[in-house]
């Protein structure tokens, strides 16, 4: 996917550009290409930026550590405001920041990098916490510590441990 100049979009039909999507993110390792579209509406003073996409991930689940793969569908909306870069010898070094300083911004003659968007709404779609099946129980701690010996190194403390447990009765 190609960069878009934003004043490039001024030209366009109704001032949009829509983007057929069937790519692999180069910092996203899918399964499937990512698949969809992607439309910019130039609306003046922002940018309108819709998608809705699909793709197959494998992600690592965070209870047994197994993998296991996970379609994710993505339908985002977002406003990108344009806004000219300001001049940072003009900036306090130290400003508090309101909730409506909390958006997105881009220079009214710069660039709109698609893949970049597309990647960072797959990520924010992406589960949290990573869990393979609700039924998942994780990793058997007991059949793990009887499958694996005592590294040489901790036989000591296994000894010691052994002689401070009380004996059964």
């Amino acid at each position: 996917m190609e960069r878009v100049y934003i004043p490039h979009l001024l030209q366009r039909p109704e001032k949009t550009l829509t983007v057929e999507l069937d790519t692999h993110l180069g910092d996203l390792e899918t399964l499937t290409p990512v698949r969809g579209e992607l439309t910019i509406v130039h609306q003046g003073t922002y940018l309108e930026v819709k998608a809705r996409a699909d793709t197959i991930v494998t992600l690592t689940c965070d209870r047994c550590l197994q993998a296991y793969n996970h379609r994710v569908a993505i339908a985002p909306k977002e406003l990108i405001w344009l806004e000219a870069d300001p001049d940072p010898a003009t900036l306090p070094l130290e400003r508090e920041v309101s909730v409506d300083d909390l958006v997105e911004t881009l220079p009214p003659n710069g660039h709109f990098v698609p893949e970049t968007w597309i990647y960072e709404q797959i990520c924010l779609a992406l589960p949290q916490p990573q869990i393979c099946d609700e039924d998942c129980e994780g990793i058997d701690l007991s059949a793990t510590a009887a499958a694996n010996p005592v590294d040489r190194r901790w036989a000591a403390l296994a000894q010691l441990q052994q002689q401070l447990q009380p004996p059964e009765a």
